[in-house]
């Protein structure tokens, strides 16, 4: 008996990752990032001495956006402008605040944008170093709806 369930023992230790796996994979998806309503607001704070790399990334995203084949694309394109703050803070980083009139659906994400247009592995890692090495946080996301349009 005790020989049989050290044998039962065993085999689930074999056969457990096989289960998993497909669990794991399904987690280490990345997410979309979303934005609903008629207008969001994304800001991020900026290395004050990285500013000129995030610039470059954002040139980046512009070109992704315009080469990419995604019928969401050219709606983004046309719906997302940023904000460079013109006073720092107080820890000395720079705001730039993503202006974007959402397109449903879209994924925003940075780094998913530029691989589908950069697709050279060591571009993707220059890319990626000039991101992550300029951004100090992510500062948030806040989006809704109108409520009032004083234009009209």
């Amino acid at each position: 008996m005790r020989r049989l369930s050290g044998i039962l023992l065993a085999c689930t230790f074999l056969l457990l990752p096989a289960f998993t796996h497909g669990a794991a994979a399904q987690q280490a998806a990345p997410q979309k990032t979303t934005m609903e309503g008629d207008l969001a607001l994304w800001s991020v704070a900026i290395r004050p001495d990285k500013t000129a790399d995030y610039e470059q990334v954002l040139g980046k995203i512009k070109e992704a956006l315009s080469k990419s084949q995604a019928p969401e694309a050219k709606q983004q394109l046309a719906g997302w402008k940023v904000l460079k703050t013109t006073v720092k803070m107080p820890d000395g980083n720079i705001i730039y605040t993503h202006v974007i009139t959402p397109v449903p659906g879209a994924d925003y994400s940075v780094l998913p944008i530029l691989y589908a247009t950069f697709t050279d592995p060591a571009e993707q890692k220059a890319l990626y170093d000039l991101y992550r090495g300029s951004l100090a946080g992510n500062l948030g996301t806040t989006s809704g709806a109108f409520v009032a349009d004083f234009s009209k």
